[in-house]
């Protein structure tokens, strides 16, 4: 008996390798999440007991916001001139109390300027970066000055007329960043906002005191501080 002739499809897979092996499956992925959820829980609960600790000091300390008194001023320049220019020159004497008993201030930036009818007049003094412990207290006596500063009409007008009746209410501000230390805890950087009331009169020489070519006038004002 003649043997049967092969197919070619017996002779195709005579000659095939055989089919490679399937891949590894993939390492399940929740493994990575699981050793990161460790990580990410102490993470969490080290941020929350330190909100807790910062709330906590700061319902049983109490800050107090600083304490500022405008004493006096000089005023060694206040001209007018047209059209609506100003120059003046005032030295102003800042009283600053810290009445915390156990948080210190950091003073990191002060900057003194005036203001009539909330338009600038002056440029910016700054006063250099300061530490005021427990219960301190630090005086302060910046110029500021303004040379040829250009004031709006109305203002010009307005500043004539206060002049010409001998009374020029001019505003120092303080505008600022402070921080907090209570023991070697120093918080974050808060803004400071000091308004302190200038009454200057003109005209009349029993209400300052002449110094030199400067006249010296005696506020003693509370200031108004925000932070």
């Amino acid at each position: 008996m003649l043997p049967s002739p092969s197919s070619p499809r017996d002779k195709h897979c005579k000659c095939c390798p055989p089919p490679p092996p399937p891949p590894p499956p993939p390492p399940p992925p929740c493994n990575k999440h699981r050793k990161c959820r460790p990580t990410c829980r102490k993470r969490i609960c080290i941020g929350l007991i330190l909100l807790i600790i910062i709330l906590l000091l700061r319902v049983i300390l109490q800050p107090t916001k600083p304490r500022f008194i405008l004493q006096d001023a000089t005023v060694f320049a206040f001209n007018v001139s047209s059209p609506n220019i100003l120059t003046s020159t005032i030295q102003v004497t800042f009283y600053s109390r810290n009445p915390n008993d156990h948080i210190g201030i950091y003073y990191d930036r002060l900057d003194v300027y005036a203001l009539y009818r909330d338009q600038q007049i002056t440029l910016r003094t700054n006063i250099p970066r300061t530490y005021q412990g427990h219960k301190e207290s630090d005086v302060w006596s910046p110029y500021v000055l303004g040379n040829c500063v250009p004031i709006a009409p109305y203002n010009g007008l307005a500043l004539s007329n206060d002049q010409a009746n001998g009374n020029v209410l001019v505003w120092i501000k303080i505008d600022g960043r402070v921080r907090w230390k209570v023991g070697t805890f120093i918080s974050g950087k808060y803004h400071l906002y000091v308004k302190c009331p200038a009454y200057l009169t003109f005209g009349n020489p029993n209400t300052g005191i002449v110094v030199g070519n400067a006249v010296k006038y005696q506020l003693v004002q509370r200031c108004s501080v925000t932070v």
